[in-house]
């Protein structure tokens, strides 16, 4: 890159960990409790939506009352519990955060909960090498929305959203990044879908370590 860097924001499931929550599962299981209860219809292309933009999409409803929207809550953590058990580091990562710890504001914007996502980096022993950690409570909207995004500028108000870069492996990361005038690397993430969904990554990597080369 050919200016200054000074942050970077990371996706956690499959960017930094190689989690094992099933995504799709979780967001079919989703949609179910939704639509058995009236909330979403029954006639949604799936394949164009994740777990977060489901959610979304019931959320505006303004359908559900708070016992509904707690159940539905349950769905997204059972999942994500069960999937970040001993979840592991995709390779390179330490290597990766040892070389920029002090010199970058390193933070981790996830759609998780905090309590998952706080349990998995604690696990694994990387929690210290970041100055934030964005899970799902704070965010007024999930990724794709760029709000997590925002908050980290907003945090760092003397940095531009021009000084800073963030990677991940989906298309909802892209989209919030590039919403929010972020440089976005797409880490090992499948470009075609990404690209049907609007999201054109300013690079690609394939080893973590690679992202050294942008800053």
């Amino acid at each position: 890159m050919y200016r200054t860097i000074k942050g970077v924001i990371f996706d956690m499931d499959n960017t930094l960990l190689r989690s094992n929550i099933d995504f799709e599962l979780m967001k079919k299981e989703t949609y179910a409790f939704l639509s058995s209860r009236g909330i979403l219809t029954t006639d949604i292309k799936l394949q164009e939506h994740t777990t977060s933009t489901i959610i979304e999409k019931a959320l505006l409803t303004n359908r559900m009352s708070e016992d509904v929207i707690k159940e539905m809550w349950k769905i997204a953590v059972k999942h994500e519990i069960i999937g970040m058990q001993e979840a592991k580091l995709e390779p390179g990562v330490v290597e990766l955060l040892e070389s920029m710890k002090g010199k970058y504001h390193l933070v981790v914007v996830t759609n998780n909960s905090m309590k998952a996502a706080e349990a998995a980096l604690q696990d694994n022993s990387i929690m210290e090498y970041f100055d934030h950690l964005i899970g799902r409570e704070m965010m007024a909207s999930l990724k794709p929305s760029p709000d997590g995004f925002l908050q980290v500028l907003n945090v760092y108000n003397d940095t531009l959203s021009t000084e800073w870069i963030s990677v991940g492996d989906a298309w909802i990361d892209g989209k919030a990044s590039t919403e929010a005038g972020i440089t976005f690397l797409s880490y090992n993430g499948d470009i075609v879908k990404m690209n049907q969904m609007g999201v054109f990554p300013d690079a690609q990597i394939k080893d973590i370590r690679e992202l050294l080369q942008f800053i």
